[in-house]
């Protein structure tokens, strides 16, 4: 009865929100997903079209069409992840298969009209595919108990007790609720057994020490993630006379999300109280989001398309939950009742992830092939949490546009074709959306790929490598420990086109 108990004091207890730069980087980042011709060639269609993911691109892209076709697309994705923390390096391997696009887009032709074709295209793809993991092991001179000390300080230690004939889990959910994240991580660090007050008699106090005693300790980390940030997207677009496409579009996002992190601490001092310490914590995020896009393509002659596209800001409404579980040799004896089933509720939040624009251009030599280039720019520094009338918002917004700058991203497309067959390749670069690319570096990728055109349907099958190092820190406060993972991320699809 307890334990059910506690579960739905959990589930109605709403917190200070915590979120922050890495909330905003996490759904602001769109990795490149969609069909196998469109990510064999980078994804360089905003001068191309013809292709139900260059709607990502450029919506106009679908009065390219000749007729009405149907694409499905699944995915496997390959994490491969080498973490280095200290002098100590670990790889992690991870496969993950997943159906990542399915789409049809309906050609609609006029012979009395200057709108030769209208067009009306839907689409889902997978913008983001969350699933991950990586383990980081080494030696450090910041323990877990400098995270709850960054907490404490300043905490009275009468805020932090349990009141009379209260379990330790519903005053963990209490102190959430009515002080904050704040308060709560020190309780936890203090029933945890990881810190102490100066002065245990004085409810006053609000200075701590750690109960741990060493010159530097033994971590190992672990993150798994899974999830993804999917996007619905409804098109409309139109050829007006012979050589001007122009298209809109709507785009609904939907968010979810879950990271796992476990933190275990050894190689403490032989005469410090604590020998061995756990934190683990649990982070589960559903939303939806909302964004438009505008877009035109040019046919400046029989060989030569310009096109152009904006992108407008994504608006993402978000709740976050969260979980945690601590052990020490010094914990309370209850505290194995503070565990994943006792979750911590947010209040509804939202982000606005920044506009984009692109420029395109693309050189079509007849039947035999093609070469496309695009060019996109996007300020991240404008990148919002929001309600910006919240204090902690306001604060982690000032960080965020000092931290965060332009991303210039370039993607270069080419295909050739042999009878029925495609050869294509393609090549992607995306800046670092930080000042500081020492914290996450800049992105390159390469792909390659083939299709068969059977006449009335199409096989497409592609394989795209990208790779960049990312600083990840293992707390969000307090210490400074971080791993840097090299990410090899190759996705390997396949795609079949049916005509219409």
């Amino acid at each position: 009865m307890r334990s059910y108990f506690t579960f739905i004091l959990g589930m109605l207890c709403i917190i200070a929100s915590g979120q922050n730069i890495n909330d905003v980087l996490r759904y602001g980042t769109e990795n490149i997903q969609g069909t196998a011709r469109f990510q064999a060639m980078g994804g360089a269609f905003g001068a191309l079209g013809g292709d139900l993911s260059s709607l990502n691109i450029n919506p106009a892209g679908s009065a390219v069409f000749n007729y009405s076709q149907f694409t499905l697309s699944g995915t496997n994705y390959n994490r491969n992840n080498d973490a280095t923390f200290g002098s100590s390096t670990l790889n992690t391997e991870l496969n993950a298969l997943e159906f990542n696009q399915i789409g049809g887009v309906f050609v609609f032709n006029s012979s009395d009209s200057p709108w030769s074709k209208l067009a009306l295209a839907l689409n889902y793809d997978l913008v983001e595919n969350f699933d991950n993991e990586f383990f980081a092991s080494g030696n450090t001179s910041e323990g877990l108990d400098n995270y709850f000390l960054n907490f404490a300080q300043g905490v009275p230690f009468g805020n932090l007790l349990l009141g009379d004939n209260e379990f330790i889990e519903e005053g963990y959910l209490r102190i959430g609720s009515q002080q904050g994240f704040g308060a709560q991580q020190a309780f936890l660090g203090y029933y945890g057994g990881i810190i102490d007050p100066v002065d245990d008699t004085d409810d006053a106090n609000t200075a701590y020490v750690s109960n741990a005693e060493y010159g530097s300790v033994n971590q190992r980390y672990r993150q798994t993630t899974n999830g993804y940030n999917s996007k619905f997207t409804a098109n409309f677009s139109g050829q007006y006379q012979e050589n001007l496409y122009l298209g809109a579009s709507l785009n609904f996002h939907g968010i979810l999300y879950e990271k796992l992190t476990l933190i275990d601490e050894t190689g403490y001092d032989s005469g410090s109280a604590i020998q061995s310490a756990t934190f683990d914590n649990l982070l589960r995020t559903e939303g939806t989001g909302f964004s438009f896009s505008l877009g035109a393509i040019a046919r400046l002659n029989e060989n030569v398309r310009v096109g152009g596209s904006y992108q407008s800001p994504t608006w993402y409404t978000l709740t976050d939950d969260t979980s945690q579980r601590i052990s020490s040799d010094l914990a309370d004896d209850d505290i194995g009742f503070i565990d994943f089933n006792i979750v911590n509720l947010f209040e509804e939040y939202r982000i606005k992830i920044p506009s984009k624009l692109t420029g395109s251009v693309a050189v079509v030599f007849g039947k035999d092939g093609l070469l496309s280039f695009d060019y996109g720019y996007q300020d991240m520094s404008q990148a919002e949490l929001r309600p910006t009338t919240d204090p902690s918002f306001a604060s982690e917004n000032d960080f965020i546009t000092s931290q965060l700058g332009t991303v210039n991203s370039y993607r270069l497309g080419g295909e050739y074709r042999i009878d029925q067959v495609s050869l294509r390749a393609g090549y992607r670069f995306e800046e670092s959306p930080y000042e500081d690319s020492t914290l996450i570096g800049n992105l390159e990728g390469y792909s390659a790929g083939l299709g068969y055109d059977f006449g009335g349907s199409r096989l497409d099958l592609a394989v795209n490598r990208t790779e960049q190092d990312v600083n990840k820190f293992f707390f969000d406060a307090g210490p400074a420990n971080a791993a840097m993972v090299n990410q090899i991320n190759t996705n390997v699809s396949l795609s079949y086109t049916l005509k219409f």
